[in-house]
Formats: structure tokens, sequence, C-alpha cells
């Protein structure tokens, strides 16, 4: 009788990037290094800038023309946290003076998202143009729940970089952890009052266009960015909390944006 012959099972290698893809890698391994569920270690990062400055050389001539869908909302996507990154990184530690914003916000960087330009894809952008004129195109309203905004309030920054290959992956768990986190969702069953992130009403004609018509015909009488909201996020609700929306006796309001610097130096923002 033969004696059988082991022979170890060899992972699979991992799917091949494409050049598109490709680009980001040090933007991945910047994020994989420095960000932790979505809080940067800024003093680190900073001390350890060579790489993030070549990422975003990399981006200011690099033309995107002829790109899939998918790998020009990946490359806006990474340009744009990697732009909040170095915004930070200027002037860290951030301590300024205005009262309407906390003392180390990026926020207190004047201009930063609408005057700042930066040069990405042979273009002069600016944060607010990056979101407004440029992903706000590709009519997918997910996309500005994944962008990290330098905040406490803000999506949660990845610790990975967007790629083309894995976009739709990568935007659905944006969706699915929507609900989970206090910052974007509060459901107060006892308050019956449904409390939203104000991204989605800064946004609310892509949140419309894409979910309005997705609701219940229960949520008819509602308001269409309530309806949108309510689709939006109905399907990764906790059983519990289903019922609840189902049952349709509850408000919708937005609450303030949290926009304390999301700095994990010395410990998260309490």
């Amino acid at each position: 009788m033969a004696t059988a012959v082991w022979f170890p099972v060899q992972p699979a290698p991992p799917p091949s990037s494409s050049p598109q893809d490709a680009i980001h890698r040090p933007l991945d391994q910047l994020l994989d290094l420095y960000v932790r569920d979505g809080f940067v270690y800024y003093r680190a990062l900073k001390s350890d800038r060579r790489s993030l400055d070549g990422y975003l050389a990399t981006l200011e001539r690099t033309a995107v023309e002829g790109w899939s869908r998918e790998e020009q909302v990946a490359f806006w996507l990474n340009a744009y946290d990697a732009i909040v990154l170095r915004t930070v990184i200027n002037r860290y530690p951030i301590a300024g003076t205005s009262r309407e914003y906390p003392s180390k916000s990026i926020r207190q960087i004047a201009g930063a998202f609408e005057r700042a330009t930066h040069k990405v894809a042979g273009r002069a952008v600016t944060l607010d143009g990056i979101e407004t004129d440029i992903l706000h195109g590709f009519g997918d309203p997910r996309v500005f729940l994944a962008l990290g905004r330098g905040s406490v309030g803000g999506g949660r920054l990845r610790s990975e970089a967007f790629t083309g290959g894995q976009l739709e992956k990568q935007l659905q768990q944006v969706a699915a952890e929507f609900p989970t986190r206090h910052e974007l969702l509060r459901v107060d069953t006892g308050a019956r009052r449904m409390s939203v992130t104000p991204i989605v009403s800064w946004r609310q004609g892509s949140f419309i266009a894409a979910y309005a018509d997705r609701a219940d015909s229960r949520f008819a009488s509602r308001s269409p960015i309530e309806r949108a909201v309510i689709a939006f996020v109905l399907p990764n609700l906790l059983p519990a909390e289903r019922s609840f929306v189902q049952a349709n006796e509850f408000a919708v309001v937005f609450h303030d944006y949290d926009w304390r610097l999301n700095d994990l130096t010395g410990g998260a923002p309490r």
C-alpha cells in the first residue's frame, strides 16, 4: 500500500491590482500604519511625512481620463483623505482661537476646505470642490460618508486606501457601519427620535435621488429626505431598531457635527 504524501495547502495569492490601484499603495501603507478605527497618530505621521508628500506628488501628475468609474471614485476619495492628512500635519499641533470650533479642529485652519487649492490630476482643486463638484458627479451618496474630513464627526477614516477593484465592497461597508456609529446615527426609541448626521442634510439632493424612491409605501407621507434616510439605514439596523422604524412613529432630526480633530496622539478625544 502506497504511503500517502501530505502537501501543505498554500494560501491563495492576493488578487492582482491594476496599475491604477497600485498608485495608491503608499497611502494604503500609511493608513495601515497610522490610522486606528478612524483616528490618526498625527504626530507620528508628521515625523514621517515623506511618503505622504511623495504620494500626493504622484497624484498631481496622474491623468485619470479613461479610467473606470470605480477607479476614478477611488482616486478622488484617496486624494481627498490624503490632502486632509497633509493639511493637518502642516499645522500640527493645531491651536486655534475661533470660538466657533474646538481649539484643535481642522476648522481652525482658515479656508482649509473652501479656499486652499491643491493640484490633483493636473487640475487645481479645493477639498470642497472634490466633494461637491467631482465626487457628487458619480451619483453615489455613500462617498460623502466615506470621507474622513479630519474630524470625529466624519466618515470613519479607513486603515486602507480605496481601490477600484474593492470599491463597491468598501462602500457597502461604509453603509453597513453607518447605524453603528453614534456620530452618524442615533436611534432613541424612548424619545421616538432618529437623529442623523448633518452630512446627509448637506448632501440631501444626492441622498434623495438615490434612496427616496426605495422607501416602503408606509413612509409615503414623509418628506423626501426622511424617506431617503429610512431607506438607507433600514437594511443595516438591529432587529429592535428596525421594528421601531417600521412602526413609523418617530421624528427625524439632524444633530450637530462634531468638528473635534480625529487625533489619536495621547489618546482619542473625549
